[in-house]
């Protein structure tokens, strides 16, 4: 960051390959040590340690789908306490804590599995509790008061939408007291609980956004995102090899390109931050040193300037065509309320005179959503003309300085061409801060190099 925010309380999160095992896990002490001003600490559930490993996350999924399939689940359940206790030997400490993460698995899965995005939430958060609890003890055992914090206890409130959940307002009242909690509060992501008190989790990646909600909660001067990345990338590096690192982000920057697929940052979780004025600081737990890309309200820029492109494949649009749409009232509003109930979400909607277009997630947009929304349009909206357009990727260009900014679009545009990819739609954001590009799947990584090449290079 090019300016160090006052010292305070700061909120730390670390993700799943910051905990994987107990080296990265010292690691995480050894960074916490540094700086007594981190006295919240988040943790995921452990990642992988190789490139072949398997996440916790994905150990508890396949446990409960073992248990929902009428199965014992003896099998999984071992291997995943079979994944703790290897931290809690790596790490030289005493193996009750892994006594009680085995009774905390075993009760999970022997809970009532009738309502199966319930009982999938309450396992899946297994990872990040047990995962605090582990790390709570290890901490202590190297010299830091630390005290593994239950959600439920501090007051963290969600939606009791399972899987998808959001936190309720009256969590930040509750929260607000870890700020004067004593020691190192060592506080699992990714999940809370509901009012009637089932276990509910956020999207996956939630951890970000338990992070977010507790920097807001608590107002902390800085939300520390520990990764396994020294910095945000201009773009993907696996796409575009040496990408710039960026030094300073806005918000709405970081929002953006976030949601078009940069996969530091879940796309929901500086919304809590953002609202609260938190800066942000994404740093690499292997390297602390580094200063990693800051996130803030506001930054300075130069007019044209792009300071990230992101990419996502995953998109399918809906092109509907009607002579005088523009002269229908309510088309729009029409179109738009059968997606909703239909029970889908759109993403984007770029329109014309006498038509529209629709995109949504294809995993969502299924066959079967396919023929009921495609047979609703014609017969509701008496539209002349409906194409469906799958295998779709999203590119993204984002910047403060394109505001206002003659040319840019030109320039990509014209990089595209030169590329020999064909945009299928065009969209810019109302902020103007950001343009993005519908291409063919198959041209998504050609895509971002030519506009890399166009505005950096």
């Amino acid at each position: 960051m090019t300016a160090k925010p006052k010292c305070g309380l700061k909120v730390a999160k670390f993700g799943g390959s910051s905990v994987a095992d107990a080296v990265q896990i010292l690691k995480v002490c050894s960074i916490i040590k540094m700086d007594p001003d981190r006295r919240i600490v988040v943790v995921s559930a452990p990642g992988k340690r190789r490139p072949d490993d398997t996440k916790v996350t994905d150990m508890l999924i396949a446990c409960a789908e073992a248990k929902l399939a009428g199965r014992t689940a003896d099998v999984e359940l071992k291997a995943i306490v079979e994944r703790y206790a290897d931290i809690q030997r790596d790490a030289g400490v005493g193996d009750a804590v892994i006594r009680e993460i085995e009774a905390d698995l075993r009760d999970r899965v022997a809970s009532d599995g009738s309502h199966r995005g319930r009982f999938l939430d309450l396992m899946k958060a297994a990872g990040e509790d047990n995962s605090a609890k582990l790390v709570a003890e290890i901490f202590r055992k190297n010299g830091l008061d630390a005290h593994y914090v239950n959600p439920k206890s501090a007051g963290m409130l969600l939606s009791d939408d399972f899987g998808n959940a959001m936190v309720l307002q009256e969590s930040y009242a509750k929260l607000a007291s870890l700020k004067t909690a004593p020691g190192i509060s060592i506080f699992p992501g990714f999940f809370g609980y509901t009012i009637s008190g089932a276990v509910a989790t956020f999207p996956r990646g939630g951890s970000d956004i338990t992070g977010a909600i507790l920097a807001a909660a608590v107002q902390a001067d800085l939300y520390e995102n520990f990764t396994d990345v020294d910095s945000v990338f201009s773009a993907d590096p696996r796409i575009v090899p040496g990408a710039a690192p960026i030094g300073l982000l806005t918000y709405r920057e970081m929002r953006e390109l976030a949601y078009a697929g940069f996969g530091v940052f879940h796309d929901e979780a500086i919304i809590p931050a953002v609202r609260a004025k938190i800066p942000i600081c994404v740093k690499n737990t292997n390297r602390p040193e580094a200063p990693g890309t800051g996130i803030v309200p506001n930054r300075k820029y130069e007019g044209g300037a792009v300071v990230g492109i992101a990419s996502a494949d995953g998109f399918c649009a809906v092109y509907v065509d009607k002579y005088m749409m523009n002269r229908e009232v309510g088309f729009g509003r029409r179109l738009l309320q059968i997606m909703e109930e239909e029970g889908l979400s759109y993403e984007h909607s770029p329109s014309g005179i006498d038509n529209i277009s629709v995109i949504f997630r294809e995993k969502d947009f299924t066959k079967e959503a396919e023929e009921r929304v495609l047979s609703r349009i014609r017969t509701e909206l008496g539209s002349d003309n409906i194409d469906l357009d799958r295998g779709l990727a999203l590119v993204m260009i984002v910047g403060e300085g394109m505001h206002y900014t003659v040319g840019v679009a030109a320039r990509a545009t014209t990089a595209l061409a030169n590329a020999g990819v064909n945009i299928e739609m065009l969209n810019q954001g109302s902020s103007e801060i950001s343009m993005m590009f519908g291409v063919k799947a198959m041209d998504r990584k050609k895509a971002v190099q030519a506009l890399y090449e166009a505005f950096f290079n």
